[in-house]
């Protein structure tokens, strides 16, 4: 059975994105700016992306206008709108922990929940996140879009792995 993994960056302080939703501030310290980083390895091992409608049209729109970065990997987009799917992207709106047990029956590799804060949000509030896999880029942004929300209890995890950098680190933890 797959593995919901909450692959993400944020800032030292805990946003995903500044007050606009902007993320030109997601970047290491120059330290050794031709690291490949963990998403190369990370991304090998994912066989379907969750995200929002939000970061879904960040990505189209600003991040990559001319080509989709996701192409050959299914991608469920989770949004109220009415849209019609496109090669490799679904468009799913309804109870998003239906989603999930779905999309977890049906791969066995890991299931990417790729942002933003509302479908994060929701999966953690519902205790459905398997593995966190956070990328803290060294910014201290002081506002912006909050990764955490509240939740109804504490989330027990494990740290089962860190990597650094570029001055980036990621620590990687598994639900206990």
């Amino acid at each position: 059975m797959a593995k919901l993994v909450l692959y993400l960056a944020m800032s030292v302080d805990g946003y995903i994105a500044d007050q606009q939703g902007g993320v030109d501030w997601l970047a290491g310290d120059g330290s050794q700016p031709d690291a490949p980083g963990s998403y190369p390895a990370f991304y090998e091992t994912v066989d379907a992306i969750v995200m929002g409608w939000s970061t879904y049209h960040q990505v189209a729109t600003q991040l990559s206008p001319d080509s989709w970065p996701y192409a050959g990997c299914p991608c469920y987009v989770v949004t109220h709108r009415e849209e019609t799917d496109r090669e490799g992207i679904f468009f799913r709106s309804g109870e998003l922990p239906a989603l999930a047990n779905e999309l977890k029956a049906e791969y066995e590799g890991n299931i990417w929940i790729c942002g933003g804060a509302s479908v994060a949000g929701q999966l953690l509030q519902e205790g459905r996140i398997d593995t966190l896999w956070l990328s803290v880029i060294p910014v201290v942004l002081g506002n912006g879009i909050r990764l955490f929300p509240e939740l109804p209890q504490a989330l027990p995890l494990q740290l089962v792995g860190t990597q650094r950098y570029n001055g980036i680190v990621d620590l990687i933890y598994e639900k206990r």
